[in-house]
């Protein structure tokens, strides 16, 4: 019988261009089929690709140094760095490197200990192995510092050149945060890694029809919690193809603030603005449906 201590892993690459590196980052991931890619979300005017991967977390609860979950992300985040050189990397989403973000959430009956016990095996096991700076936020940090603290203080929210555009890796000779485990120094081809836990969250994006960042910056900043909006939203603008401007929200708390409201409030905010909003869309599948995607793929398995 399938035991239903679940971890879902979020793992965010900057590259969705390279089809030939997607390739190789999926194939890694194949080499551990209990810890299946339940969804794919490629955005080629970002740069940017999100995997979420889903398998059993009872190994790390039982005292085991590593399960599934962590041994398919450690490969597919190896293969990120044998096949995108992030120097040459440019998109219009933010990032602080080729792999840019992985955070872990408690599914079903596992618990946020569990998830944060898990994302720390990994961080420690890609800092020593892979040799990059790894960095940790939310229940998986000691004080619990949040994934928009560790990003600020890498200048992470700051476009590095024209056109709202982030191109390889920010200069600078020292790092803002002493990392969890790996180097002090950076490799410029493969930057940092900022892995967390946290209960779930939900992406949603809203494009609006319009060249004016500045406008749109108010909308976003009107929308977040850090601007005496939604108190769970935390939400920024960026450009996403010509004419278009997205805010693009974290749900932090999904059930009680979901992208039906978070629509309403962009059109209001917008209607005062002059600006057009389009429908818009969820990055992932809602929690349940990851659950569901996951337990029907183990169905068909047997």
């Amino acid at each position: 019988m399938l035991k239903t201590i679940l971890g879902c892993c979020k793992v965010y690459i900057s590259e969705s261009r390279n089809k030939s590196a997607l390739e190789s980052i999926e194939k890694a991931a194949k080499f551990f089929p209990l810890a299946p890619i339940i969804n794919k979300f490629e955005d080629v005017a970002y740069n940017r690709v999100g995997y979420t991967l889903v398998s059993e977390l009872d190994s790390v609860s039982s005292g085991k140094s590593s399960c599934d979950l962590t041994n398919a992300v450690l490969a597919m985040v190896k293969a990120a760095f044998d096949n995108v050189d992030f120097e040459v990397h440019s998109g219009t989403h933010p990032r602080l490197g080729v792999v840019d973000h992985i955070c872990f959430h408690p599914l079903v009956d596992a618990s946020l200990d569990q998830a944060a016990r898990t994302a720390r095996c990994l961080a420690s096991d890609m800092g020593s192995s892979l040799e990059v700076p790894t960095f940790l936020y939310g229940a998986a940090h000691e004080e619990g510092m949040k994934l928009d603290s560790v990003r600020r203080a890498f200048g992470y929210f700051k476009p590095n050149s024209s056109e709202n555009q982030w191109i390889g890796m920010q200069r600078s000779d020292t790092l803002p945060l002493k990392p969890y485990s790996g180097p002090s120094q950076v490799i410029p081809t493969k930057g940092v890694v900022v892995i967390g836990a946290t209960r779930w969250v939900d992406n949603y994006n809203v494009p609006l029809l319009s060249s004016d960042i500045s406008a749109v910056r108010r909308i976003a900043k009107r929308i977040s919690g850090r601007g005496g909006g939604l108190a769970s939203v935390q939400a920024m603008a960026l450009t996403h193809g010509e004419g278009i401007i997205e805010v693009a929200c974290n749900l932090l708390d999904p059930k009680n603030v979901g992208g039906e409201r978070v629509q309403q409030e962009v059109e209001q905010l917008a209607k005062e603005e002059g600006i057009s909003v389009d429908k818009g869309y969820y990055t992932d599948f809602s929690q349940e449906e990851i659950v569901k995607s996951y337990l029907e793929l183990f169905e068909e398995r047997i």
